[in-house]
Formats: C-alpha cells, sequence, structure tokens
C-alpha cells in the first residue's frame, strides 16, 4: 500500500512537473515569430507588451502589406482543435489580440478582440495574398473570451465563447488541407504606442485524420 502510494505521488510529481499531463500546451517550447520586447510566462499564462505600429495585413483596402506583430506558436500537423483565452488592456483603434493559424506571410488565419472606435468586436482576418476581415460588434467591453478554432480537411471553424461552455460560430474559412501550420496567440497594436495582453488555457487537440478514418471504417477487416 506504502509503495503503491509513493508510486502515485511519483506520477502527479511528474505530471507536474510536465506542465500537467492533459491540460495546455507547455508554453516555454514554443517560439517567437516578432519577439516583442517584453514578455513572460507565469503560471501558465503568457503576458506580453504589445510592439507598437505593428499588425498583420496584405493589400487589400488600405493598399499596404505589414507582417511585424508579436506571435507565439508551435507548429502542427493535420486536423485538430485549438483553444485559448485571451484579455487585453485595449487602448486605442485596431488594439488586437487572439489566436493566429498560419501557413506562411500570404496565407494565415488571425481572429480574437479587436478594439475599433470605441467598441469591443469579435474580429476575425483571413488572408491569402490579400486580406479580408469580418467582425462582429459586442454591446459591451469584456475582461476576457475564449476563441476556438477546429480544423477539418480544407476548412477552419472558428468560435467564441464568454465562458468556455457555450460557444458560438464566428467564421468558416478555407485553409489548404494537408499542410503543417504555426497556431498560437498573437497581438497587435497598428495605431498605438502598445499595450498589455494576456494568454492562458492554450491547448491543441490532435483530431483523426477524417479522410483516414473514413477510408477505415469502409475497408473494415
Amino acid at each position: 500500500m506504502v509503495i503503491g502510494n509513493m508510486k502515485n505521488i511519483l506520477l502527479a510529481a511528474l505530471c507536474i512537473s510536465a506542465g500537467s499531463c492533459a491540460n495546455a500546451q507547455t508554453l516555454e517550447k514554443m517560439n517567437w515569430f516578432n519577439e516583442p520586447e517584453t514578455w513572460k510566462i507565469k503560471d501558465g499564462r503568457l503576458t506580453m507588451d504589445v510592439t507598437p505600429k505593428s499588425d498583420y495585413w496584405r493589400i487589400s483596402h488600405y493598399g499596404f502589406t505589414v507582417d511585424d506583430a508579436p506571435f507565439y506558436y508551435a507548429e502542427y500537423g493535420g486536423e485538430f482543435e485549438a483553444k485559448v483565452k485571451i484579455s487585453g488592456e485595449y487602448k486605442v483603434r485596431f488594439d488586437q489580440a487572439g489566436m493566429m493559424i498560419r501557413l506562411d506571410h500570404e496565407n494565415y488565419i488571425k481572429t480574437g478582440i479587436e478594439y475599433v472606435d470605441g467598441k469591443y468586436n469579435l474580429s476575425t482576418v483571413v488572408s491569402h495574398k490579400t486580406s479580408d476581415w469580418s467582425v462582429i460588434a459586442l454591446d459591451r467591453p469584456v475582461d476576457y473570451i475564449w476563441i476556438k478554432a477546429v480544423r477539418r480537411l480544407d476548412a477552419v471553424e472558428i468560435f467564441y465563447s464568454f465562458d468556455d461552455k457555450e460557444y458560438h460560430m464566428m467564421r468558416n474559412a478555407w485553409l489548404e488541407a494537408n499542410h503543417p501550420v504555426r497556431i498560437g496567440m498573437f497581438a497587435a497594436c497598428p495605431d498605438g504606442d502598445g499595450f498589455k495582453a494576456t494568454f492562458s488555457d492554450f491547448k491543441v487537440t490532435h483530431l483523426p485524420d477524417k479522410v483516414r478514418t473514413d477510408w477505415l471504417r469502409d475497408n473494415a477487416e
């Protein structure tokens, strides 16, 4: 009995030291694209001082291309569900924070909260050589929001939630299938002098490939 208890204690200690067996990804093992000057990871949270005058956008409507905002990511292939909790001390027009799924500099999805004209908006930008932008205006400020993205075949479904329980779809976007992507947390400050953004509960869950799963089912022995 004592030996059994000791094994359980050791297993629990190993889980804790690994950042938990089944919870959020190990943030310390992720990578920066456009690392901000100040950031930290503590208690499973990433906090950054967002780089001033930074953004992601390609050509359409505004006539410029920028690719210089902070993005903290890990690389994944195949199909998956990704989720993150986002909060920010938004100050000026276009301050934004959220999740990004990125193939390369011409092909990416960024989605989260964007502060426009004094209001909080659920925002999604989809870029394939040129960018588009869709928003859902909120009727009140929010302290935080959860964003969830589900990649299946050649599509990414994007959902939002205020409580991590009830999720609502906000976008269905095309993304090239069978191509590894970088996925993680981004923030941008096109107009201002920077702000503080915080991310927690980041998790990517592998989903079995749908085409392979269907094939195995249809060709079962």
